[in-house]
């Protein structure tokens, strides 16, 4: 992270020497009034700054001292605490948000991993995910894999599919190629299946089915029914980056959050994650002054039936809160027990828990209430809820839970009566934007009216229960924290399918508090951060587009010129490029970093048009007469896609949706 001194030489272009204050009290949470014996650090003008404190909700200027903010107000009242050495921006009118917060995005393992993916997250047209597909096989050297690893569904392509594989197939004969769609399915290209070493005589995981052609060999589509572990034990089986490549993999994601105005996160955990040993690299990058995001972390159980042991295991290790405002250990889960996880994949019926789930479940939790130690749940399903409750409520007649924070993780067809269980029981609730990318699936299999309520948001505002969003990134869905303040504002999936009435969606301020203020709660910090308030950390966001003033349509296109992480600029762009200290090229040189970061924004109006009338011609559910829809020959082929008239007298083909 830069220091205060390359800061301020950075920040020249902004300067402008300010009056003179004596030197005084250096109390970063006195009053306005009392500020003006203060030196200030750094003092941010000339803006639209939402502050989330219902005392004083707006503001146009703040001075941030020793990493807080130590006066929020008019620029009348803070531009006279410069002093001589004061540094000043000009906002030119800018909106400012508290630093945004994910209360559950699995930041740690998507760091390690970040740089080998190349992301489909806010690609809109399938043709332009297969031609990133195409230059990134020819750019990957033996034996590295092409990974695709969530983020995006399949919905949000003009041409409503995915590849088949034999696209993907002609595309990368031998180049391994993994592609993670939600949690329901993997395609895998043929030299994939060979890396793997799954054949005929390969069996069937419990809970996965490996799909097979009438010779019983295996096709490279790999499905859920409904346990995501064949997806991720298959994933695992690749390369992976050396300790040095992973610092700098991670290092590159955070930046990648901070660019979208992201400067908290509480990490969930996640498969294949094991603690300590894959917790080395964020931890060194701590040690070294280099994260640019508040972490707090859970503790994800690895091993079924061994669940109990970790969590034993690590109360001797770990204690809730250990560590500092940077990295601190937040409590256990998303995974308590592997006999209480009730995937949400939606194109398949609802998974019935075992029978031995609240036997597996209750030593576990009573464990964690002894020790005082916080927990978080994934909990799909009302009838998972319901079950977890029952044990939850055992245990609290026996040993009080008496202000513990506990919660459940994403609920999305919870109904009332669990509802207020949980807020008689002072627990949360973490929402997550998985139905933007599920929704149609939803529907499909539900209907449009048990749609309205997934998850029933205001219900739970109403009964007092803690509500705080997040994402669940990175492969269930984008990290993308403006995707999810959309689906809250507009209740549409990034399909455009509109889920939920007006009744059950939430005005602009109270989805932005959802993603600040109301995700300190689940971590255990309500007043330190998610606010621009005198006293609390000096995180924040500076937007491209005014929030609360762009169409709702917009509002998923929204990033961050200027990203503050303690008064100190983690990512800058625009006006504001040169104030963030640069970082090391992704490694490895063939990162699809390098080629084209991480999520991709919108085409404009004419590119969107563009591919909304192919999408329309084609249609996309029939077979083309030129090529039986099985473009992929094309998409290898050197045409000249840039040119729609010349491609499609190449192909004589007028079907194809780009």
């Amino acid at each position: 992270m830069t220091t205060r001194r390359t800061f301020l030489g950075a920040a020249a272009g902004f300067v402008l020497h300010g009056s003179h204050a004596s030197a005084g009290a250096s109390d970063p949470t006195q009053s306005l009034m009392g500020a003006t014996s203060m030196q200030a650090d750094l003092i941010l003008f000339n803006g639209r700054i939402t502050t989330l404190d219902r005392q004083q909700p707006e503001a146009s200027a703040l001075l941030i001292r020793d990493g807080r903010f130590a006066a929020v107000g008019d620029e009348q009242e803070v531009m006279p605490l410069a002093g001589p050495t004061t540094q000043r921006i000009d906002l030119k009118g800018r909106r400012v948000i508290p630093g945004l917060i994910d209360s559950h995005m699995h930041i740690i393992r998507g760091g390690l991993n970040y740089n080998m993916e190349l992301r489909w997250d806010g690609v809109r047209s399938l043709a332009d995910a297969m031609r990133m597909l195409k230059e990134q096989v020819d750019r990957t050297p033996a034996p590295q894999w092409v990974r695709v690893v969530g983020g995006f569904t399949e919905h949000q392509f003009a041409e409503k599919r995915l590849p088949t594989l034999d696209e993907i197939n002609a595309i990368s004969p031998d180049t391994p190629v993994f592609i993670l769609h939600l949690y329901d399915r993997a395609l895998l290209n043929g030299a994939a299946l060979r890396a793997v070493g799954y054949t005929k005589d390969t069996p069937n995981p419990p809970g996965g089915e490996i799909q097979r052609d009438a010779n019983g060999n295996p096709t490279g589509l790999l499905i859920a029914r409904p346990n995501a572990t064949i997806l991720y034990a298959t994933l695992a089986k690749g390369p992976k980056l050396p300790p040095e490549y992973q610092k700098n993999s991670s290092r590159h994601f955070m930046r990648e959050v901070n660019r979208l105005g992201v400067t908290g996160v509480i990490d969930a955990g996640g498969g294949f994650q094991n603690y300590p040993d894959d917790y080395q690299i964020i931890e060194e990058l701590h040690r070294e002054g280099q994260l640019t995001v508040r972490l707090a972390y859970n503790l994800f159980t690895q091993k079924p039936k061994e669940e109990l042991k970790d969590f034993d295991s690590w109360s001797k290790q770990v204690r809730p809160g250990q560590g500092d405002d940077l990295y601190r250990h937040n409590g256990a889960g998303e995974m308590l027990v592997y006999s209480a996880a009730d995937f949400e994949d939606f194109k398949v019926e609802r998974p019935e828990m075992p029978p031995n789930m609240e036997g597996d479940l209750e030593p576990v939790v009573r464990l964690l209430v002894e020790n005082r130690w916080p927990w978080r749940l994934h909990a799909t399903y009302n009838e998972t809820i319901t079950r977890a409750l029952d044990v939850f409520e055992k245990v609290n007649r026996d040993i009080p839970f008496d202000g513990l924070h506990w919660f459940f993780d994403h609920a999305e067809t919870i109904d009332d009566r669990n509802i207020d269980r949980i807020a008689a029981l002072g627990g949360g609730i973490a929402v997550q934007h998985r139905m933007a990318f599920q929704g149609e699936d939803f529907v499909e299999r539900y209907g449009n009216k048990a749609a309205e309520r997934t998850p029933p948001i205001k219900r739970m505002l109403e009964a007092g229960v803690p509500v705080g969003a997040g994402t669940d990134a990175t492969r269930v869905a984008s990290y993308n924290p403006w995707i999810s303040l959309s689906w809250l504002v507009t209740g549409k999936t990034l399909g455009g399918l509109t889920l939920y009435p007006s009744a059950n969606r939430l005005d602009r301020k109270s989805a932005l508090r959802l993603w600040t203020e109301a995700n300190t709660w689940f971590s255990n910090e309500p007043g330190k951060k998610g606010q621009i308030v005198e006293g609390q950390l000096a995180d924040l966001a500076v937007l491209s587009d005014d929030y609360f003033a762009v169409p709702e349509d917009a509002i998923q296109d929204i990033t961050s010129v200027l990203t503050l992480l303690g008064g100190k600029p983690v990512h800058g762009d625009a006006e504001f490029k040169d104030l963030a200290p640069s970082l090391p090229p992704p490694m490895p040189d063939w990162s699809p970093v390098r080629s084209y970061g991480g999520y991709q924004q919108r085409a404009g109006n004419d590119e969107a048009r563009k591919y909304a009338f192919a999408a329309a011609a084609c249609a996309c559910a029939s077979s083309c007469g030129v090529h039986g829809h099985a473009h992929a020959s094309a998409w290898g082929a050197n045409t000249p896609t840039s040119d729609a008239r010349s491609f499609w007298g190449v192909l004589g083909c007028s079907c194809w949706a780009f």
